[in-house]
């Protein structure tokens, strides 16, 4: 008789958990609700987020770099225009590293393209860009003479796979969740908002009859 039965308790817990956050709701200020409601209205206006912004950036400073290593490369080997010839008009698979840096573009187009002006929340094109990127240098790799033309030969493909690899892991850890979680954070507070002015609207009927 001392104690009370299992299920007892459990629908005391249940009940004055209920009660702790209806107190949290009508502790809070309705001026803070609306400020944060406007702040996160504020986000979506923007039209990007400041994560997916900073991924847009990165994928930029993958063609960017990459680009920068393939002219360095362009240049050690005897000058650039006539090494650009070389590897662009008498292009070979076997020795030209022209092949990586159209990779790098195709990666920055499709990219940009989906995340940037599309807005996708969806991983299928950054698996896309980083599965067609791991078998194309894969396959250089093994069967290319890179490696017999000195250090571009090992720095080119191990940085191209690097970067997209990094790419995956930011959209898929970073910007994916991030933004599902302000989202959820936004539609709890306009649900909040909508509730309570549903209560100061039906106090104001009560009052007015």
């Amino acid at each position: 008789m001392n104690h009370l039965p299992e299920d007892m308790e459990n629908a005391l817990t249940g009940s004055q958990s209920s009660h702790a956050s209806l107190r949290d709701v009508h502790s809070i200020n309705p001026t803070q609700l609306m400020a944060r409601i406007e702040s996160y209205e504020g986000r979506e206006k923007k039209g990007i987020s400041d994560v997916r912004r900073t991924f847009c950036l990165f994928v930029t400073f993958d063609l960017l770099f990459v680009t920068l290593l393939w002219i360095i490369e362009l240049n050690v080997n005897g000058g650039i225009e006539s090494t650009l010839e070389k590897e662009v008009v008498q292009y070979d698979y076997y020795s030209s590293y022209f092949d990586i840096f159209l990779l790098a573009v195709f990666r920055f187009k499709v990219l940009i393209l989906a995340y940037a002006v599309c807005r996708l929340r969806h991983w299928w094109a950054i698996a896309l860009t980083t599965a067609v990127t791991s078998a194309f240098l894969l396959a250089k790799v093994i069967l290319s003479k890179l490696f017999s033309q000195g250090a571009f030969g090992y720095v080119l493909p191990i940085i191209s796979f690097i970067l997209a690899w990094i790419e995956t892991w930011f959209l898929d850890f970073k910007v994916l969740p991030q933004e599902a979680e302000e989202e959820n954070k936004s539609l709890s507070m306009i649900m909040l908002a909508s509730r309570n002015r549903g209560k100061k609207i039906s106090l104001q009927v009560v009052l007015f009859c």
